[in-house]
Order: C-alpha cells, then structure tokens, then sequence
C-alpha cells in the first residue's frame, strides 16, 4: 500500500481534480489518496474566523456566500450527471449551512478550529462523489477517526495506527481509499489542526502508521529543487535527498515540503516521492535513508527571522549563563534556530516575535540586548558538506557582496546557515546559484 498526497493547486479546479483522478487509478496498488482544500479554501476560512472573532458577522457572511458561489460553480464543471450534481450540493448544503449558522452564535477558539475543517471536508467528498459517477470503487474514510494530536498538539504514530487499521480493515475488498490531510481531533476530542502545511503531515503519518512502501507528495512542481524557482532565473530538481538534507531544507525554507513531514516517514523508512501533478512523467526527488552523492544539493531560505543579541562582560567563564538564557525561551515555548558565541556575548535567532517583549524583558538581566527584525537565514544543504574540501573558501568567495551576521557551520555534516538581512536575500540567492551550481 502506498500514500498519494495532493495539494490545493491540484485539486484546485474541476480538471485537475479529473487529472487527480486518473493519476490514482493508473496501477493496482492498493492506496490512500490524502487531499488538501481546493486551492484558496483554508485563506478564506482563516478570513471567516477573522471577521467573526472581531463580531464583524456581515462581513463574515458576505464571505461566506462567496465561497459557496465558487464551490456552486465548481460541481458544475466537476461533475456532468445530474445525480452526481444533486448529491454534491446537498453536501454543500450541509456544510454552508453549518457556516452560516455559526455567524449567529457565540464564537470561539473551538469553533474555529471546526471552520477551518470544512475545506477539507468538502474537497474530498466532491472528490468522492466524482469517484462514484465515473464507477470508481473506492472508501472515503474521515480523517476525524484516526487522526489525533496528545496534550502537547503533537501526533503519535503508534496511537494513528491503532485506530487507522480498523478502519480500513473495515472495507474488505476495498484497495482505493481517500480522507482528509490536515484536520485531526485532540486530547479532548474536539475537531483541530495540524497547522499549516498539515496535510504533508498527514500523509507521512499515515505511511507510517499503515506501513506503506511509499509516500508520494503530488504538487504543482517537478521535485525539490537547487533553489527558489520563483526568485532566481534557472534551477534543477534534486534527484534525491536523505531524510536529514530534506528535513534541513524543509525547515530553512523550501516551501515544497512542511518541515514535520519527514520524521514519521523517517522513524518508518519510508520513503518520500516529491511529484508533479501536471508533469507526472518527471521523475521527481526522492527522499530516502540514504544521500546518493556527497557535496552541496540546495540553497533555501528562511524569512521572518529575529537575531537576538545578548551582551555582557560577566558571560566570561559564567557557569550556567547560556542554560538561564535557554531557559527563557523554553518557557515561551520559542524555538531557537542559529547560536554564535563569544567571550562576551551571544547571538541566537527565532522565527516568531509572538512573546518577544517578555523574552526580551527576561534576559535584561543577563546584559544589553539588542534586537534585529527583518532577517534571512540562507541554508546550503548537501551531504558532508561540512567536510567537503573548500566549501566555506568558496561560499564566502561567492558572497563578498553580503553583509553576514551570523554563520553556523559544524553543528550538522548537511548544513551552513548564514544569517543576512532580508533586503540582501534576492541578490544572495542568485549569487549562490552562480557560484554553487554555474546557473543564472
């Protein structure tokens, strides 16, 4: 059995939906399809909540119907019998009614949780109804009974397999399955999320739980590439990866896969396939335990970045200095990316100014500290690039141009990240796509 993933852009309009559809059903592998909203859907549910939680019910419903237009004219063209039409609006009906109900009640943070979910709902059981019109024998298995995230909103494989094998178990000669990416239920049962990017998650978590012998991620490009295809002129797909290199630029900024997708499919060996919907004969990349080469693979980066400087002549051999100052941003549950030290002082950045002034307030004591927004942490990934012969002469060759602020080399044999103003990104990126891999 095998993971199929698509996201918005792929089911984002009828004949893509078709496209899916056919994808799917080219061999006999036995499969579970894991969809996302149609393209679009999640952004204007994000702005339903909005208006509601700002009491602002007529622009939350003027919203509302507009999206239920789309979605009207969207069966239209998916589905051509009348049978198929009617069964699909009723599924509408259900769930623009439930939109429309919540604009007269209380609102709340659960029920948002239940607004975002419908896309994904809807997606798939328009998808599912397409499936019966052209005798497509299938089984649309809500993502609600086995997906779940713990009390720390974290997923457990163990926990997903133990309700999802029932389920399928409980289709005997069914080998087509769809459900939802995404949406799961919590500790307390409710509908939630799992955030944005979630049903890359969804699918690698799935793989694992069910054992699959492959996880395929189906987008609108050809695999991850050497670099942002939508920043510099010229950029190559990336045969394959091991699951540390695609963690690595998952995390710094390769906006192809979420950073949470690799480690249930790592812990599984299961190995990831990052396709393309509409260029399903490229072959793709594949992410797997091992690297297939050794050298630089790919640049990605990272924005929204906050360098934290902290300055103080009693750091000198302080026992304990850095572990208080850790301490601070574990208690705002704030990751930290990159660390630099000195005899006197310690830079470090985050990617979140949510609970900024507290952190900010909490480590006044240790020294000054001084705050830049607006950064960029650029990552050159590839196998035992830390050992490869002339890597730092080169990229900083190469970067002459840039004003550095902070460079992490050694902490991991696939990655140096180089924090840079934001402002220098564009001009960086292109640089080390010449002097990294000779393209313009």
């Amino acid at each position: 059995m095998k993971v199929m993933k698509f996201g918005g852009t792929s089911v984002g309009k009828p004949e893509r939906m078709h496209q899916v559809a056919q994808l799917i059903t080219k061999e006999n592998e036995p499969k579970i399809v894991v969809l996302s909203a149609l393209s679009g859907t999640t952004n204007t549910l994000v702005s339903i909540g909005d208006a509601l939680a700002k009491s602002d019910k007529e622009k939350a419903k003027e919203i509302i119907d507009t999206l239920e237009k789309h979605y009207r004219s969207f069966v239209l063209e998916l589905l051509q019998t009348a049978p198929a039409r009617d069964k699909a609006n009723k599924i509408l009906d259900e769930h623009f009614e439930f939109l429309n109900i919540i604009t007269r009640i209380s609102f709340n943070e659960a029920l948002n949780k239940d607004i975002l979910a419908q896309g994904e709902l809807m997606s798939t059981k328009l998808f599912s109804v397409y499936l019966e019109e052209k005798g497509i024998k299938h089984a649309l298995i809500p993502a609600l009974e086995f997906m779940s995230i713990d009390a720390n909103d974290e997923p457990q494989v163990p926990a997903i397999r133990q309700k999802l094998i029932p389920v399928l178990a409980s289709h005997p000669g069914i080998t087509l399955f769809i459900t939802q990416g995404y949406i799961c239920r919590n500790i307390r049962g409710e509908v939630d999320n799992l955030k944005r990017g979630g049903s890359d998650y969804t699918a690698s978590l799935v793989a694992a739980a069910a054992h699959c012998s492959v996880c395929e991620i189906w987008t609108d490009i050809d695999g991850m590439h050497n670099n942002d295809p939508r920043v510099v002129g010229k950029t190559l797909p990336v045969e394959q990866l091991s699951f540390e290199e695609a963690a690595e630029l998952a995390y710094f900024g390769a906006k192809i896969l979420h950073p949470t997708c690799i480690w249930p499919a790592q812990s599984e060996k299961v190995p990831v396939k990052l396709l393309n919907t509409m260029q399903p004969e490229a072959a793709g990349t594949v992410i797997t335990q091992e690297a297939g080469s050794v050298g630089v693979k790919a640049v990605a980066a990272k924005d929204g970045i906050i360098a934290i400087n902290i300055k103080s002549s009693r750091m000198l051999l302080a026992y304990g200095f850095l572990r208080k100052i850790f301490e601070v941003f574990e208690k705002y549950r704030t990751p930290i990316d990159m660390v630099t030290t000195s005899e006197v002082a310690v830079s470090l950045t985050i990617d979140t100014d949510a609970f900024l002034p507290s952190i900010v307030k909490e480590l006044e004591p240790f020294g000054h500290v001084e705050v830049d927004k607006d950064q960029t942490i650029v990552s050159i990934v590839g196998n035992d690039i830390a050992q490869t012969q002339d890597i730092l002469s080169k990229l900083f060759d190469t970067l002459k141009p840039v004003p550095v602020r902070m460079v992490s080399y050694g902490g991991s044999k696939h990655n140096v990240s180089m924090l840079i103003p934001s402002a220098e990104k564009l001009k960086t990126l292109k640089l080390l796509n010449k002097g990294l891999f000779g393209l313009n």
